[in-house]
C-alpha cells in the first residue's frame, strides 16, 4: 500500500494467532475496517500485519517480525501524537487502542479497547490540528436520472461547529468542493 492511500487492509492471516492478546488484536482491528489499529502494549504502540507494513513505510519506523513471520512495527507511547499527526496529515484513519487496566492487575489478557478514531476530517484536538486551514469533513451525493442530475453536498468544521449545506447541477459538485476544501470527502458506498 503506498503512502497516500488512505485506508489499510489487513493482510490474510497466515501467523500463528494463537494467543490472548492476538485473539484481542484481531477482535477490535475487525471492529475498524479501514483504520490503522495502533494497539497498545506496555510502552508502545504496536502495528500487526499489512498496517505494519504500511506505517513503516509511512512513517520510516522500523518494520520488524514476530517469531511467527508476522510483521510488526511500534511507536514509543510517549511519542505517538507526532506519529499521529503525520498518519493524518497523509490521508490515513486511525484507531487508537489503549490499555483500559492496570497490567499489574490483569488476571489474564490486559483489557483494551479503542479509545479513539482519527481521521483527516475528524480532527480537534489542537495538537493535531493545522492552524493555517480549516478542517472540513464534508459528504456529497447525487441523485436523479439522465440529464437531470443534481448534486448536494453537506460540510462541517468540527473544531468551530460550522456547518454548510448546498445544492447544485452535478456538473458543478467539483467546484462546490474545490471552494469547500474538505480534509475529507465521505461518499455513498459503491460511488
Amino acid at each position: 500500500m503506498s503512502a497516500g492511500e488512505p485506508t489499510a487492509e489487513v493482510a490474510p492471516r497466515a501467523y500463528n494467532r494463537d494467543t490472548p492478546a492476538m485473539r484481542q488484536y484481531d477482535r477490535i482491528k475487525s471492529q475498524h475496517p479501514g483504520c490503522l489499529l495502533l494497539f497498545r502494549m506496555g510502552d508502545f504502540y504496536e502495528l500487526f500485519d499489512e498496517d505494519a507494513v504500511t506505517a513503516h513505510r509511512a512513517l520510516g519506523i522500523t518494520l520488524t517480525e514476530r517469531t511467527s513471520g508476522q510483521p510488526m512495527a511500534g511507536v514509543p507511547f510517549h511519542a505517538v501524537e507526532g506519529y499521529l499527526r503525520r498518519l493524518v496529515e497523509q490521508g490515513y484513519r486511525i484507531a487508537v487502542c489503549e490499555q483500559l487496566q492496570d497490567p499489574a492487575e490483569a488476571k489474564g489478557v490486559v483489557e483494551r479497547g479503542v479509545t479513539r478514531v482519527l481521521s483527516p476530517g475528524t480532527l480537534v484536538d489542537e495538537t493535531l490540528l493545522d492552524d493555517s486551514r480549516a478542517n472540513r469533513i464534508a459528504a456529497a451525493w447525487i441523485t436523479g436520472t439522465g440529464n437531470d442530475l443534481r448534486a448536494a453536498v453537506a460540510a462541517v468544521e468540527l473544531s468551530t461547529g460550522e456547518f454548510t449545506v448546498e445544492e447544485c447541477d452535478a456538473a458543478l459538485l467539483e467546484d462546490v468542493l474545490a471552494r469547500i476544501g474538505p480534509s475529507e470527502l465521505l461518499l455513498p458506498e459503491g460511488d
